[in-house]
């Protein structure tokens, strides 16, 4: 895999980027955080983008009576993968805030909708690489509503470590939960499911990867309309491969309750968090291949060490 240049580190509390979490309880306190929030921004002369669930917006919807400062957007049009968000957060918040005329997003995720351990991860995983792809965008901050009411504890301080601000009572303060730093505590990949197929490729194996690949994902149940963009997804992350880690790489593919997998193996690095996140500038050289799998995906995962290697999974949801 390509070693690119480490991008900036993320925001602390003091980023020019506020990333507040907002535990809330009830649809009262969600409205009260939420106004709260953007009655701050109306008064300071910002644009709001709101991405939240449909039930949400109605409530928003209701109390704002069409306020043209304030756009809704439809978070589903990103897609099923959690790794499109940052180019869409950027998008959206780009678009509102011509010129330089501050803008603030209210992103709350539907959490109890994740479709597997591995999607609950990665979009935790997002909400951490937030601070870095924006920890130098003084014209943007982000409040991240999440719903405590079911007092799982454990969910709620694994999001708070990717927050570096917390709001209480219409203010917001240092988060001392937030993991500041360069690294990412990320989840253990699980080991693959038995049975499971294993090739070994290098340079001029392109042809059979593809092949099988496509092979294994019909068998699994992959709609047919998925598997040409599985094959050009494949071929990307088979090729960073061969041209940066060596000319070698392991490809393993199996099935997981409702999930085609293939995972990438070899020895290169991946130094930059936000490889595949940001949409590839038009004179840019390199750097598309893991954008077009996160494109092209329902979930991709990676890991990646200097002293392991790297591992890149791509999933591909099959229909129950």
């Amino acid at each position: 895999m390509t070693e690119t240049v480490p991008s900036k580190a993320p925001g602390g509390p003091e980023s020019p980027f506020r990333h507040e979490l907002y535990p809330y309880r009830g649809d009262a306190q969600f409205l009260s955080g939420t106004l709260g929030f953007i009655q701050e921004a109306l008064e300071g002369g910002e644009a709001v983008v709101v991405a939240v669930p449909s039930d949400k917006t109605s409530l928003l919807r209701a109390e704002l009576s069409d306020e043209p400062a304030v756009a809704f957007v439809d978070v589903t049009t990103a897609g099923p993968n959690p790794g499109r968000l940052v180019a869409a957060w950027s998008a959206w918040m780009k678009e509102r805030g011509e010129g330089d005329r501050p803008v603030r997003g209210i992103g709350e995720t539907a959490w109890r909708q994740a479709r597997s351990a591995a999607h609950l991860s990665e979009l935790r995983y997002h909400e951490w690489l937030l601070n870095r792809a924006f920890a130098h965008s003084p014209t943007w901050s982000m409040l991240c509503p999440y719903d405590a009411a079911d007092e799982d504890q454990d969910a709620l301080r694994s999001l708070s470590r990717c927050h570096p601000l917390i709001r209480r009572d219409g203010q917001h303060a240092t988060n001392e939960e937030y993991l500041g730093g360069n690294e990412y505590a990320f989840d253990a990949l699980p080991t693959p499911c038995d049975p499971f197929q294993e090739l070994s490729f290098t340079q001029g194996d392109l042809a059979a990867i593809r092949a099988k690949v496509s092979q294994c994902a019909s068998d699994a149940g992959v709609p047919e309309t998925k598997l040409p963009r599985l094959a050009v997804a494949v071929t990307e992350i088979a090729t960073n491969s061969i041209r940066h880690a060596g000319g070698q790489g392991t490809l393993r593919t199996w099935t997981q309750d409702t999930t085609f997998l293939c995972e990438f193996r070899d020895s290169g690095f991946i130094a930059d968090a936000m490889a595949g996140r940001s949409r590839p500038e038009t004179h840019q050289i390199g750097g598309r291949g893991l954008w077009l799998a996160h494109q092209l995906c329902d979930l991709v995962e990676i890991r990646s060490t200097r002293d392991q290697g790297t591992t890149v999974r791509l999933h591909m949801d099959v229909p129950r």
